[in-house]
């Protein structure tokens, strides 16, 4: 094996010409070779979560008209705020400026002071909760294939109750092993499996609710203003479940903890430059997104009506044909494996980045051996990556074994880090980049979306706090809900 640092810093003079051009960016950093295709890759894999199977279920709280209203206003807000994201990726010059790495790195370019603090503990928080929240979902998927083999064996009566423990345990060993890879810029084959795995089992939620709707079998009931009062809801309760869909739609959206990530990870192509690309890249991810949400949440609504489940595939809106929901629910598990490594991949480097710059002279930390690997040419292992994010991923598993119900802690984390993260930093990096001058017609019509959205992420909050209150009442750690 061969020993080599981990972290080194490229110059130019160390590098002829031609193979600096070749080899090296303008920092001296290994050539991206990204484009907008990977990027838009990347973004759909962050954004399309298991989370689009339950859109059937906002869009009844919400009904025919506030509910497809809704997700259209946050695709818009969604894309709006990451095309001024991505022309800071650079600074101050959009094109030409220094670049930054982290979304923390471009807060102190441009605000600087607490807010980096601020920004770190919503990004990396939120992070930190995706990766639990996915662990979670995934157990949960693996347990619907085998309990959909047992409906279809024993009957639809019959309770096939699955601990969701081993399955959490299977999709942690997987995330040791993938883990190792290095940085974002390996990470483009999982995210195009990932972005797949998500089509698929979307296309198929469609197609089973629209097989539904044209099968007769009884119209489900369904209003413009989605559950009725007195009828399927209280009042009380239709207020917090309007509050949880707004929420979720809000939250669905989001990949701004990834973006300048995916965006670092992306070559200039003149005449298109990082934050171009970036752009169009926002643009297909954000346009997918949204069509499959229509398309998943409508066409669900208008398969259960009122009655949606939480999750029409793990949550048994189908039965049958078993062996396609088999596949949808392995299609989710397979795309919670590469959605986990999109959110976790910051947070390992910024440890990695801080703990480099901290001790520099520690071999322990520094220190990278080449490996290689039959058929796949080198591999770098590094002994700190090696303990550091295997305990990573231990930890998150072990986490969601004794709290089943993180997920709606997941909903608490969200709504606090979706207004900074999502509107409210790219919102003020954009009137700093720009020197707008208070109360102006663009500067107040910023301020205003912004406050906006702020009011809505503490609805959003309120509705997971209540939600979060329910679950605890029936709390048994290592025991997933029934």
């Amino acid at each position: 094996m061969e020993k080599k640092s981990m972290f080194i810093e490229q110059s130019f003079t160390d590098h002829k010409s031609g193979d600096m051009n070749k080899n090296f960016d303008d920092d001296g950093r290994e050539k991206r070779t990204g484009t907008w295709m990977t990027g838009s890759a990347h973004i759909i894999t962050a954004v399309i979560g298991s989370g689009v199977l339950s859109l059937a279920w906002a869009i009844a709280q919400l009904g025919w008209v506030a509910g497809p209203a809704v997700l259209m206003a946050f695709s818009f807000i969604t894309y709006f705020t990451s095309t001024m994201l991505a022309d800071c990726y650079r600074s101050p010059d959009p094109v030409t400026g220094k670049r930054n790495y982290t979304y923390m790195e471009v807060v102190r370019s441009y605000l600087g002071g607490r807010k980096v603090m601020l920004c770190g503990l919503a990004q990396y928080g939120n992070l930190i909760g995706i990766t639990i929240g996915y662990t979670i979902t995934a157990s949960i998927s693996m347990v619907a294939v085998k309990r959909s083999n047992c409906f279809h064996k024993n009957g639809h009566n019959v309770k096939c109750s699955t601990s969701n423990t081993p399955f959490m345990i299977i999709f942690a060993c997987i995330q040791i092993v993938l883990s190792q890879i290095p940085n974002f810029h390996n990470l483009s084959w999982l995210s195009i499996l990932a972005a797949v795995m998500s089509f698929s089992y979307a296309s198929i939620g469609v197609g089973l609710s629209i097989a539904k709707v044209a099968g007769g079998g009884g119209h489900a009931r369904t209003a413009l203003t989605g559950v009725a009062v007195g009828v399927d809801v209280t009042g009380s309760e239709k207020v917090w479940r309007t509050f949880q869909s707004i929420g979720d739609i809000a939250f669905a959206y989001a990949y701004s903890t990834v973006l300048i990530e995916i965006q670092d990870t992306l070559k200039a192509s003149p005449p298109i430059s990082e934050n171009k690309a970036m752009k169009r890249a926002s643009l297909v991810g954000v346009s997918t997104t949204t069509f499959f949400y229509m398309l998943c949440g409508c066409v669900g609504y208008a398969a259960f009506g009122n009655n949606a489940p939480g999750n029409f595939l793990t949550g048994f809106g189908f039965y049958e044909p078993f062996w396609l929901i088999d596949f949808a629910n392995v299609c989710i598990a397979v795309h919670l494996v590469g959605a986990y490594q999109v959110f976790c991949q910051p947070i390992f480097q910024f440890v990695e980045s801080q703990s480099a710059k901290r001790w520099p002279d520690n071999k322990f930390i520094t220190g990278e051996y080449k490996m290689k690997v039959p058929c796949g040419g080198g591999f770098g292992i590094s002994l700190f990556r090696l303990v550091w994010r295997t305990s990573y991923v231990v930890v998150t598993a072990v986490v969601a074994m004794i709290f089943p119900f993180f997920n709606d802690f997941l909903g608490l984390i969200g709504a606090a880090s979706f207004w900074p993260l999502t509107v409210y930093f790219p919102i003020e990096m954009h009137i700093a980049q720009k020197k707008m001058k208070k109360f102006s017609f663009t500067w107040t019509w910023l301020k205003i979306l912004s406050w906006a959205c702020f009011l809505v992420s503490l609805v959003a909050a309120a509705g997971s706090v209540q939600g979060l209150i329910q679950n605890l009442k029936d709390f048994k750690p290592f025991q997933a809900p029934e």
